[in-house]
């Protein structure tokens, strides 16, 4: 009997940081591991997310049975709430990860139209031909699995973000027992995270992070204000640990810290003893010496708390001498300008500020280059698709599987929504299918796109200038105007001569057309624009957008 085939298609987060979201098809079930953001370029002004395009699933919506979660990072669970609005299809993921989901899925107003389901490390969710299998593995947030997919083809082993860490801060290590096994019952397709792969040797254990902030905690003579990603629980206990050996009140600000932190405690992922945890308004009744503060804001984001204290934007937090600020995180590409600026600006108010460059206050949640080998060994998979990271991650990552002995054949880098489609003995890219970034701006999703984007682009780079002018069909004559407006392109009232000069020449162009008895706007404003476009290149050598606006009495 002819067992079909299983199809495998990333639908984003390949060659890209982000945006994670991989479909698994086998005949008449389809499930998606991961629905992840990615944060907008500099030259992509106003977005605030790109979520992935789910046409593809849309348009098999009977097909698909549920998405199934890694772990609780925004480049994993980020687009669920988008989503789920257009495909309300059940989700799967263990307690911390859907804790992290409900705090979403609420905000969105959405959580009671979502089935959530609970699921731990071990258990499998049975479909009708398809096995989802959680395996515990270790990473910088709790909680977090690898999952394998039992089809009637193969295993598919999809790793998720993780790294090999032997002594984790729960003390619960990587199954990797279960990946032996796995590997040695016949993995038919390895997908694992590549983030790292550049990087020789192994990773340091998040548990030696503990001691250096003790040791910091120590010595710190005022405050001391912690800035780390809100979803690292593991890094929050130590910063929690070492606070209470040195006597301090623990304080969280920035509202994704205080609700992550909230979900963490409730759930049991996160301990603080009695009497320890404070309001952030209650930092004043204390003296500095006993105080932390937990805040947002290690990549250097405006909005974030970290920014907003630096810059001295914060309410309730302002820098003062003897501040001890830690940034506990490595900046994510392209945000190094905005860390460094943040920094710079803490020095200057007359902080104290430790980073990454000058004392090991952070380690990083994916595997180097050993831990990376050790998962291929285990696996032993016939076929390799490298995931996670930017291209070149994953061509190092292929290069890496091929010096541990698999043929380069056999090893796949596929392309955002090229399809990689097994059987029990081949493997081949059949096509492709619509996939792309939704770009989501304020309360639109999808709404801006590649022409509102050149506009943007357009104004942010040569302004924009408007013409008004009020009409009398009747007389064929202009009442009043024409009044130009410029914004981003040149300061009127120092000027005064150039737009007297647009002024003449828009004036010349109407009455050139009206005496012509033509009155129709599209002709009038096109015959405007063309004019002034002219001439402002002319002298300027700039192209503003011009925007004609005619009134009519």
């Amino acid at each position: 009997m002819d067992k079909g085939n299983v199809k495998v298609i990333p639908l984003g987060g390949l060659g890209e940081i982000g945006k994670n979201i991989t479909v698994i098809e086998y005949e008449e079930e389809i499930i998606v591991i991961d629905c992840g953001i990615s944060f907008p370029d500099e030259d992509v002004y106003g977005v605030d997310l790109v979520i992935p395009d789910i046409t593809y699933l849309i348009n098999n919506k009977e097909k698909v049975k549920g998405i199934f979660i890694t772990h609780g990072h925004e480049d994993h669970i980020g687009s669920l709430p988008y989503i789920l609005k257009q495909l309300n299809v059940p989700v799967y993921g263990t307690k911390l990860t859907l804790g992290i989901i409900e705090n979403k899925l609420r905000e969105h107003g959405i959580l009671s139209d979502c089935k959530l389901n609970v699921v731990s490390a071990g258990d499998t969710i049975k479909l009708q031909n398809l096995k989802i299998e959680f395996i515990r593995n270790t990473h910088s947030i709790a909680d977090s699995c690898c999952i394998a997919v039992h089809t009637p083809v193969g295993t598919l082993l999809h790793t998720g973000d993780f790294k090999v860490d032997y002594t984790p801060i729960d003390g619960l290590v990587m199954d990797l027992e279960r990946i032996s096994t796995l590997g040695k019952e016949g993995i038919l397709l390895l997908m694992a995270d590549s983030t790292n792969v550049e990087r020789p040797g192994h990773s340091i254990s998040e548990k030696s992070i503990g001691e250096t902030l003790t040791r910091i905690f120590s010595n710190a003579e005022g405050r001391v204000i912690v800035a780390t990603f809100a979803s690292n629980i593991h890094r929050m206990q130590q910063i929690i640990d070492a606070s209470v050996k040195n006597r301090r009140k623990i304080a969280f600000s920035g509202r994704s810290m205080v609700d992550i932190s909230e979900v963490a405690m409730n759930l049991g992922y996160l301990h603080i003893p009695d009497g320890y945890m404070i309001n952030i308004d209650e930092i004043n009744k204390y003296p500095n010496e006993q105080i932390t503060i937990i805040t947002t804001g290690s990549q250097g984001e405006a909005m974030a708390g970290l920014a907003r204290i630096a810059f001295s934007n914060h309410r309730k937090i302002k820098i003062e001498p003897k501040d001890l600020v830690l940034i506990s995180a490595s900046p994510i590409p392209g945000n190094e300008k905005l860390i460094s600026r943040v920094i710079n600006e803490l020095f200057r108010k007359g902080a104290e500020v430790i980073y990454d460059d000058l004392e090991e206050v952070h380690v990083s949640g994916h595997a180097y280059q050993e831990e990376i080998k050790l998962i291929h060994t285990l696996a032993r998979p016939k076929f390799f698709m490298p995931v996670h990271g930017e291209y070149r991650h994953l061509k190092h990552h292929a290069d890496l599987a091929v010096k541990l002995g698999m043929n380069r054949k056999n090893v796949f880098i596929l392309e955002t929504g090229q399809v990689l489609e097994l059987s029990d003995n081949e493997v081949k890219i059949a096509g492709r299918v619509p996939t792309g970034a939704v770009y989501v701006d304020g309360l639109g999703v999808g709404d801006v796109g590649t022409i509102v984007l050149r506009d943007r682009k357009h104004l942010a780079e040569d302004g924009m200038l408007a013409i008004v002018v009020t009409l009398e069909r009747e007389s064929y004559s202009v009442i009043a105007g024409p009044d130009v407006i410029t914004r981003g392109f040149i300061y009127a009232k120092e000027s005064e001569e150039l737009i007297e000069e647009v002024k003449n020449i828009v004036k010349k162009e109407l009455n050139k057309s009206l005496d012509n008895r033509i009155i129709e706007w599209y002709v009038l404003k096109s015959n405007m624009k063309k004019a002034v476009e002219k001439f402002l290149f002319e002298k300027t050598k700039r192209r503003p957008i011009i925007l004609p606006i005619i009134m009519e009495i």
